[in-house]
């Protein structure tokens, strides 16, 4: 049996807050369970060194975890002097699933930094911070695009990300950290709105698995990200709604 009962295709509760960090030209705090995660995404001036003069735009990442959003703390990384591989391997994997949707023509010369800070972890925090990520983004284009700084929306997609994982020989959806950390298998999918892959990272972390349970575990992140764009869009509206009340 799952914690609260879950079904092993159901996702974790989930919570999105768009709009969350006042300061930033978009945010979203995203609660995949008892994973947490603030998001926010920050517009600077200029592409990096190696976009500058070719009329387009960049779209990048830093992600990083609270001292105790774990239930050990951990040093900050700042004070070690350097990022561990896990770090900079999260952070590329969320910059490259945000370029996937971005049209950077469309976002011309500038770059926007999606900063994904894990207030409490509890597994899944890379997928969750995919998820939260794009919001955070989405609510920075509609802000550029209502100072008249885009002509175009430069987002073309949406993107959201799922963890599945084998646990004695069952196939299982959104694992939370009890579940990761004695998966036979896991793996995470990241996909767009219209159903297109971006990336898959799986691997076998005590036994090998055959093609049929690798079925298994695409269609269960294949449904459980349809259902995570879904919640997207509904916290879109939302947010929209919100705002165009006077």
């Amino acid at each position: 049996m799952r914690a609260a009962g879950r079904a092993r295709d159901e996702l974790r509760p989930l919570r999105l807050e768009l709009g969350w960090a006042k300061h930033a030209e978009g945010s979203c705090l995203i609660g995949c369970g008892d994973t947490q995660i603030l998001c926010t995404a920050s517009v600077e001036a200029q592409p990096p060194r190696f976009l500058r003069g070719q009329g387009r735009g960049w779209v990048t990442a830093e992600y990083g975890m609270l001292p105790r959003a774990t239930s050990e703390r951990t040093r900050r990384e700042a004070r070690q002097g350097q990022q561990s591989g896990r770090t900079q391997e999260i952070q590329r994997l969320i910059g490259r699933a945000l370029r996937a949707v971005t049209d950077g023509a469309a976002l011309g010369e500038r770059q926007i930094v999606l900063d994904c800070d894990v207030l409490q972890a509890d597994g899944g925090t890379r997928t969750a911070a995919i998820t939260g990520a794009w919001l955070a983004l989405w609510q920075c284009c509609r802000h550029l695009q209502a100072k008249g700084a885009c002509a175009e929306f430069p987002l073309r997609d949406q993107v959201a990300a799922v963890s599945v994982g084998l646990c004695r020989g069952t196939a299982l959806l959104d694992l939370d950290y009890g579940e990761d950390k004695n998966a036979d298998v896991d793996a995470n999918f990241v996909w767009t709105g219209s159903g297109a892959l971006v990336e898959v990272q799986a691997s076998a972390e005590r036994e090998a698995f055959s093609e049929a349970q690798w079925q298994a575990l695409w269609q269960l992140a294949r449904q459980g990200a349809a259902n995570l764009v879904q919640q997207q869009k509904a916290a879109v509206d939302k947010f929209t709604a919100a705002q165009a009340k006077p």
